[in-house]
């Protein structure tokens, strides 16, 4: 009887120690709009394949056209509206459409992207 109080202790101390299993609703929310902004970026990435334009910005066009994907995934994963949470969102949808831009003009992964800002 007394392993099973420990036990029954020790799952609800490590439930409530990570929030996100506490509220499986805001996981699920969460994860629906990465996938929404990421299949955004995809489509995106995917007109531009023939542009002239460099890789730079065509990343900046297609991350500006999914401007409301990102907003979205902000708002669901960020209640707080922490500003490093919010600035940490961007830049990662910034990288993720630069990597959707380079796999939709045939880029892989072992092939070295010269960085223009670097210069």
């Amino acid at each position: 009887m007394r392993a099973l109080i420990v036990a029954t202790m020790l799952s609800t101390t490590a439930c409530s120690m990570n929030p996100q299993y506490s509220a499986p609703w805001t996981v699920r929310a969460v994860e629906k709009a990465y996938e929404a902004r990421d299949a955004c970026l995809a489509k995106q990435a995917a007109l531009h394949v023939e542009s002239g334009m460099d890789v730079r910005s065509v990343e900046r066009a297609v991350s500006s056209n999914c401007e409301a994907e990102t907003s979205a995934l902000i708002a669901s994963s960020n209640p707080h509206n922490d500003a490093t949470v919010t600035t940490a969102i961007r830049q990662d949808s910034d990288f993720r459409a630069r990597g959707y831009v380079l796999k939709a003009r045939g880029w892989h992964d072992d092939q070295e992207v010269l960085d223009p800002r670097e210069d």
